[in-house]
């Protein structure tokens, strides 16, 4: 018996689905960050870690993971000739490496035409039109992922060191964070030196908790950031009616407060990008199989 695999690997976690031939689930296993541009060594033994605990729920010997045929969608792999490189390392049988947005694109909008908005810790911007898919943005939290919860997380920091040293007023929201540092300025400092998206992205629900309580500055920061997302839905979009679907974590939170013209194409996901990678596995994998069999 041979075995699909979906994977999905972000900078906060990786899922594993083993599944049969027709793409149903036999097991699911979870592991840590699977973020190849950041880690790929990690992000390797994540992949293994989880598609292990897929195996193990699923009953099936461990040997078994040599004739896997995979589909991953990971985070990074759109950068250079990281996927490439993955791919190069891994133990299946066959293995297709894309970016998770095209997992989530795929999983969000099943086989329609539309745009996928991934806000997580990171964002990226995902279209298909046909047979063709674009991405926009996710370059990266130094130089790009706008909207994106890390960049947030990052922004609220600054607007707590800005109100402590009066360049700004202070708000519930800006005293908050500094209470979470002890009231001390230099913390922040220490713990910025060192941190990782996904810690500043850890800061990131507190904007969305106070800015329904009329907090100025959690006001400024989303009007900042959906104003850059809306930006990119501009520029990918163009004005053409098709779905727009916005995913990860932040997704949800930030649905409501599009202007109104993206909130009138707004559609509630299909399934998740999980789904999406055993979907292309399916696509990609299965019928060559059967075309083996009978050929």
């Amino acid at each position: 018996m041979t075995y699909l695999l979906g994977i999905d690997g972000g900078g906060t976690g990786c899922r594993a689905a083993l599944t049969d031939m027709s793409g149903q689930v036999l097991g699911t296993g979870k592991s840590g960050s699977a973020n190849i541009m950041t880690d790929m060594n990690t992000a390797r033994l994540n992949i293994l870690d989880a598609t292990e605990a897929a195996l193990i729920a699923a009953h099936i010997e461990q040997s078994a993971i040599t004739s896997i045929s995979a589909v991953l969608g990971l985070a990074g792999a759109n950068v250079g000739s990281n996927g490439a490189q993955l791919q190069a390392m891994l133990p299946f049988k066959n293995s297709l490496v894309y970016s998770d947005g095209v997992i989530a694109l795929q999983g969000a909008l099943g086989d329609h035409d539309g745009t996928v908005v991934i806000l997580g810790t990171g964002s990226a911007f995902v279209t298909r039109s046909g047979s063709e898919i674009r991405f926009a943005g996710g370059w990266g939290f130094k130089v790009s992922d706008l909207g994106g919860g890390a960049r947030l997380g990052r922004d609220l920091l600054e607007e707590a060191l800005l109100a402590y040293d009066r360049f700004h007023p202070a708000s519930p929201l800006t005293e908050a964070v500094m209470e979470r540092f002890g009231g001390n300025p230099h913390r922040i400092v220490q713990f910025a030196h060192s941190a990782r998206p996904s810690d500043f992205g850890s800061f990131a629900p507190m904007v969305f908790e106070y800015a329904p309580q009329e907090d100025a500055v959690a006001a400024a920061l989303l009007k900042k950031t959906v104003g850059q997302i809306e930006e990119g839905l501009d520029a990918i979009m163009g004005g053409i009616p098709t779905r727009l679907s916005l995913l990860g974590g932040l997704g949800p939170l930030y649905g409501p407060l599009l202007s109104p013209r993206y909130r009138a194409k707004l559609q509630t996901p299909l399934n998740d990008a999980l789904t999406g990678a055993v979907q292309l596995a399916v696509r990609n994998f299965a019928s060559t199989s059967v075309e083996a069999m009978h050929g």
